[in-house]
């Protein structure tokens, strides 16, 4: 018998170094750095299109709102438009992969993917609803960002370059692990 050699998966990173090297600069604050890493996400879309992995695009999504946030240049009613789209984005999407063929409410599919139901609230209101604070908006995005940090780049990386929670245990990762949507389901 011969024996088959995995798979290999095409992505649109060059390789782990690559891929942390734009985790690290999603998160870390500087909007110059947070900028360059926007601009590597874009170039993984254009090589990736609609295989992009979901949690990368509303990652830069929402570092975007930061990033416009603290240039200056947008007014108050602009970024709460802003936050908005990117959080209600967020919510449909990550929600939606869990929608089965009965409609399940969102607030019940938040709780069984661990997002805080007041987020799945602030979604509502932007969509149907008067527009938030944009404190909210911003409380908002920080939330959700931290849950997209946990529930996935830090188990993509392995919880090499992050802080790790002290409950958890950090997960060991395959060397050759598929970095896409379906590892975080």
């Amino acid at each position: 018998r011969r024996r088959l050699k995995p798979l290999r998966t095409v992505v649109a990173w060059r390789g782990r170094a690559e891929w942390d090297q734009v985790m690290v600069g999603l998160y870390c604050g500087d909007s110059r750095l947070q900028q360059d890493a926007l601009d590597r996400v874009s170039a993984w879309k254009s090589r990736y299109g609609p295989k992009m992995p979901l949690a990368v695009d509303c990652t830069a999504e929402l570092i975007r709102c930061k990033v416009l946030d603290s240039s200056g240049r947008l007014k108050s009613h602009e970024l709460i438009l802003s936050y908005g789209l990117a959080l209600v984005r967020f919510v449909n999407l990550i929600t939606e992969r869990k929608q089965k063929m009965v409609s399940i409410p969102l607030r019940q599919l938040a709780r069984e993917v661990d997002i805080p139901v007041w987020v799945v609230d602030l979604r509502h209101e932007l969509t149907h609803g008067k527009l938030p604070r944009l404190a909210l908006c911003r409380k908002g995005c920080d939330v959700v960002l931290d849950w997209l940090r946990k529930m996935y780049w830090n188990r993509q990386l392995g919880n090499n370059l992050c802080e790790e929670d002290e409950e958890e245990e950090p997960e060991e990762v395959e060397a050759n692990a598929e970095l896409n949507s379906n590892a975080w389901e």
